[in-house]
């Protein structure tokens, strides 16, 4: 078990490495100029110079990419040369706010799409069952903005129960709860569809296994059918889809944000793009790209946890 989480871990390290250079030179062989679209048309080429210096685009290629790298070990994502201040410290004060976000709908999914699941595989063909499977392909089908639109204007402008508006204050629990309910419902919502619809075909699955039936008839109560021979071994798949709609749910915040005018990185990336601020581009695609592979990191590992026999070959 230890040698699988180490080799998992070191195997993250080159994925980091690959992905840090295709942002690279994506960003570098992008249609246009970096200084000419910051600056606009109208500007002079001494003004495009000074801004090609002052960005590192004078620099060669590996020099580029070398400073870069070595920018980012340091902590440093450079400065936004639109207002000059610190990508790093935009992006500290935006960060808690789509960390959040993407925990509180992950954890909404889980916690309620699981048990849905679980009941619905249990009571299989029942009223249950049927509104369970309606509900899971009414949030497949709901793109992410639309569904934060249609509970926005019920609860928040129909009704007037949450705010339509902001994040909150961190430092205020209450308010920051406050603010995170709506945006953190609608993304729990299509998470919960997509984990329930798994758990309840991967539990089936499971129960029409051999050890399950033996187990049943030496006896054993249901309750401890299900927990200690379906249930653990039907987890594989749902971990699977678990990491892999938690991927989607992370660049799903961008638009969330949007429609709830939340402070987070997807409304500075928006803001970044139309700005054309290219180091801030740049160092969001760089965090969103670490997100996801900690997210795979930790499905991996999760995998070694729930079954020990997994090995990394």
């Amino acid at each position: 078990m230890l040698g699988y989480v180490i080799r998992r871990i070191l195997l993250a390290i080159p994925t980091a490495l690959g992905v840090l250079t295709v942002i690279f030179i994506v960003m570098r062989i992008a249609p246009g100029d970096p200084a000419e679209v910051i600056l606009g048309e109208y500007a002079s080429q001494e003004a495009v110079e000074a801004l090609r210096k002052e960005l590192g685009l004078d620099q060669p290629l590996w020099k580029q990419y070398v400073d870069f790298v070595g920018g980012l070990f340091k902590g440093d994502l450079g400065k936004s040369p639109i207002n000059g201040q610190s990508v790093s410290l935009l992006v500290a004060r935006s960060l808690p706010y789509s960390l959040e976000l993407s925990l509180a709908g992950i954890g909404l999914g889980v916690l309620f799409g699981l048990p849905m699941g679980i009941l619905a595989a249990v009571r299989r063909n029942s009223f249950f069952d049927y509104a369970s499977r309606v509900f899971s392909l009414l949030g497949l089908s709901f793109p992410t903005f639309y569904l934060g639109v249609l509970l926005l204007l019920l609860f928040g402008i129909k009704l007037n129960l949450f705010p339509v508006v902001g994040g909150g204050d961190l430092s205020n629990i209450a308010d920051n709860l406050y603010h995170l309910f709506l945006p953190a419902l609608t993304m729990g919502l299509i998470m919960m569809a997509y984990v329930s619809r798994m758990a309840r075909s991967s539990i089936l699955n499971v129960l029409n296994e051999d050890y399950v039936k033996t187990a049943r008839a030496k006896g054993l109560r249901e309750r401890a059918v299900l927990y200690k021979h379906v249930l653990k071994n039907a987890l594989i798949p749902i971990v699977s889809i678990v990491g892999v709609y938690s991927v989607v749910l992370i660049g799903g915040t961008i638009m969330v944000e949007l429609v709830f005018s939340r402070p987070g990185m997807g409304k500075m990336m928006i803001g970044a793009m139309k700005q054309r601020d290219y180091i801030t581009i740049q160092s969001l695609m760089v965090i969103y790209a670490g997100l996801v592979i900690i997210v795979n990191l930790l499905t991996d590992l999760t995998y070694g946890f729930i079954d020990p026999r997994i090995k990394y070959d």
